[in-house]
């Protein structure tokens, strides 16, 4: 067994952070260059495997990924006045509530010579649709679904995509949630009782950690790689990793 020691500071970082209307980003992600764009390293890696897999005629290209709170500012005002409120807060995200300043999102379309900012085309259909299928297997998730709009508060969006990291993106493809649902749903299983889940070889017990106060010590098993993510609500989520061969 090992000790460790999560502080209520942790509760605001990681891949599987819930950026909303209720839950803003509070911390400053650390970011890299990818084709002029920039992201965080995890996803730029992850992202050339899946465009290596689907895009054999490079027909795809970003279009947004991290953007300051300055040129969020400056989207959003914009867009209430060219395109009015309701069309706003149905696309455009109010600042410190965009998953574009977390460095975990990207917007992507069919090349084109005029590809519109804010709903790039992203058709269900050829290299895109091919996009869309084998997201989750490289640890994204379409982040905005249409059957999902009264949660989210966000319309349906085929172009945005959000890292959430493997088995999380599998879990949430295969139930159909969004990832508010996912965040609440993994609540029920804690550390006397993990959500289990195989992908091939791979063996993941995930489990959910409220912080209530300024910190809390676990003893964790010696036998597994955990990853630790904060919700950005409440706690933590840990995922436990073992390989069988």
């Amino acid at each position: 067994m090992r000790t460790v020691t999560f502080h209520k500071q942790d509760i605001h970082r990681g891949y599987l952070i819930l950026i909303n209307h209720d839950y803003p980003l509070s911390y400053q992600p650390k970011l890299y260059e990818y084709q002029g764009f920039l992201m965080e390293r995890s996803v730029i890696a992850l992202l050339k495997e899946l465009l290596s897999k689907v895009d054999l005629h490079n027909e795809l290209t970003l279009v947004s990924s991290y953007r300051s709170f300055q040129e969020q500012e400056i989207l959003y005002q914009t867009s209430l006045k060219e395109n009015g409120e309701l069309f706003t807060k149905q696309y455009v995200a109010y600042p410190h509530h965009s998953e574009h300043q977390s460095g975990l999102a990207f917007d992507i379309a069919i090349k084109s010579p005029h590809i519109d900012f804010i709903r790039p085309h992203f058709p269900a259909t050829g290299t895109s649709l091919l996009f869309q299928e084998n997201a989750y297997r490289y640890g994204f998730i379409q982040r905005y679904q249409r059957d999902k709009e009264d949660i989210t508060q966000i319309a349906e969006e085929p172009w945005h995509f959000r890292y959430v990291g493997i088995p999380h993106s599998y879990i949430i493809h295969e139930k159909n949630w969004c990832l508010e649902e996912y965040i609440n749903n993994i609540k029920d299983y804690s550390i006397f009782n993990p959500f289990h889940y195989h992908i091939e070889n791979q063996f993941f017990s995930l489990f959910y950690v409220p912080i209530k106060n300024d910190s809390i010590t676990l003893q964790l098993m010696d036998d597994a790689f955990y990853q630790v993510s904060g919700n950005n609500v409440d706690g933590l989520i840990l995922t436990a990793w073992r390989s069988y061969v």
